[in-house]
């Protein structure tokens, strides 16, 4: 566990106690804290009786606390805790503040911070992934794996790639990444911010932690990002900000299996330009691109039958998250795509999807954006109103000939039918296999 002798005698709160929150207890109490804990939930509570004080922060006075502790899912734009700990002087952080205050006590080390709307799962993994080829010690944390703070420190010499969300950020107010990314910025998460520009800020806070000589890595792909890369150039040292766009590895895209379509390129674009950060070469993070294996829901290859490929895409729960894998696969020659979408939405329309609807053959629509997306996709393709996942995998199934895909790329929250994105993207890969188990048929012909 990583913890520093700086939390002796302070006073901290934590609120929710979930994976980040347990191990931000179990930190600060290795540290010599004094912790106030609370979560809804009775059995957490259950597991610290005895070890803290059990006591709801907002039914608390908090004059003398060194902070309070919330997780990431606590909306600070609408909880009573903001404002609670506001009038008593006390900050309210997250566990990534905590691994920062506890960086000066910890074996000489670099961090990694990425961050942005989508593909920061898929860049952080193929980070780790990079640096272990590279027979280096690192860590992955932050938004992806185990809490940092329950992981052992690294020894000398150690990398920590942390993906960071904004709401991640927001808790976090001393981290200098040594190399700082961000891959992109669309509309997401705005019931948390005050408009668009606010959510973009958030994002943007990351690299205002950072010092003038730390390398900051930056996509291309929209204004935004472009905006942020544009003020960090005014401030940084010469040579220590990168902005990608992925066409100088293009020719080399073929030879990683698990890293096709352009939002694939880009994300290899930054890690790469990480790596280099660092002091990796070619040889070193060349054979890790090929030889990366991909993440679960992330274009997730689930199987091939019948000439048809599956494809996990659980994780793209926003219309900006789903059109990369559309544009994945283009039509060779015919359209090829069968695509299964829909859940909780998180807006209106589609159009962050428009450009790649000529790939898809057919849309399948489940959940309670349903109706919505048969609506706006039905003058362009077929459309089956499937409602459920496991009607929409048997039809899609029966439609497909052999060439081509059936795609889950929700474009939605899973909230609706499914306890979280991983729980939907599991039913669908169990659901696939057991109806190839059972050879229900695939392919021009099948009924």
């Amino acid at each position: 566990m990583i913890t520093t002798p700086a939390f002796a005698g302070k006073r901290y709160a934590v609120l929710g106690l979930a994976r980040s929150g347990l191990a931000a207890v179990e930190s600060l109490l290795a540290g010599g804290a004094k912790v106030t804990a609370w979560d809804n939930r009775e059995e957490p509570r259950r597991w610290l009786e005895g070890r803290v004080e059990l006591a709801d922060p907002l039914a608390t006075d908090l004059a003398g606390y060194a902070g309070v502790v919330v997780s990431p899912g606590v909306p600070l734009n609408t909880h009573p805790i903001a404002g609670h700990a506001a009038a008593a002087g006390v900050p309210v952080i997250g566990d990534i503040e905590l691994f920062a205050l506890a960086r000066p006590h910890l074996p000489a080390h670099r961090v990694v911070g990425i961050t942005g709307t989508n593909g920061k799962s898929t860049t952080t993994a193929l980070v780790h992934h990079v640096l272990q080829s590279a027979a280096l010690p690192t860590r992955m944390g932050g938004n992806i794996g185990l809490p940092v703070l329950g992981q052992s420190p690294l020894p000398p010499g150690g990398v920590y790639v942390l993906e960071l969300s904004s709401y991640q950020i927001d808790l976090t107010h001393s981290l200098a990444c040594d190399v700082a990314a961000l891959l992109n910025i669309t509309p997401d998460h705005l019931d948390r911010y005050d408009g668009f520009e606010a959510y973009a800020a958030s994002k943007a806070r990351l690299f205002a932690m950072q010092h003038a000589d730390q390398p900051a890595v930056f996509g291309t792909g929209d204004p935004e990002t472009r905006a942020v890369a544009e003020r960090e150039l005014a401030r940084r040292l010469a040579g220590k900000v990168h902005s990608v766009d992925g066409q100088d590895l293009l020719h080399l895209q073929p030879n990683w299996p698990t890293l096709q379509g352009p939002h694939n390129l880009q994300n290899a674009a930054v890690a790469v330009a990480i790596a280099e950060a660092l002091g990796l070469t070619p040889a070193q993070w060349g054979p890790a691109l090929a030889s990366f294996r991909g993440l679960p829901h992330r274009m997730e290859r689930v199987a091939e039958a019948g000439g048809v490929l599956f494809i996990n895409d659980s994780k793209a729960t926003n219309p900006a998250s789903a059109a990369p894998a559309l544009g994945a696969f283009p039509p060779k020659p015919d359209k090829r795509i069968h695509w299964i979408v829909g859940g909780l939405p998180k807006g209106d329309d589609l159009d962050e999807c428009a450009p790649y609807f000529g790939n898809v053959a057919a849309a399948y629509t489940i959940g309670e954006a349903g109706p919505l997306f048969t609506e706006l996709l039905r003058p362009h393709m077929p459309v089956t109103r499937s409602e459920m996942m496991c009607d929409a995998i048997q039809q899609a199934m029966a439609a497909a000939k052999p060439g081509d895909v059936v795609l889950l790329s929700p474009a939605c929250a899973s909230f609706d039918q499914f306890r979280d994105y991983e729980a939907r993207g599991d039913s669908f890969r169990q659901i696939v296999q057991a109806l190839i188990a059972d050879q229900v048929p695939t392919g021009e012909g099948a009924h």
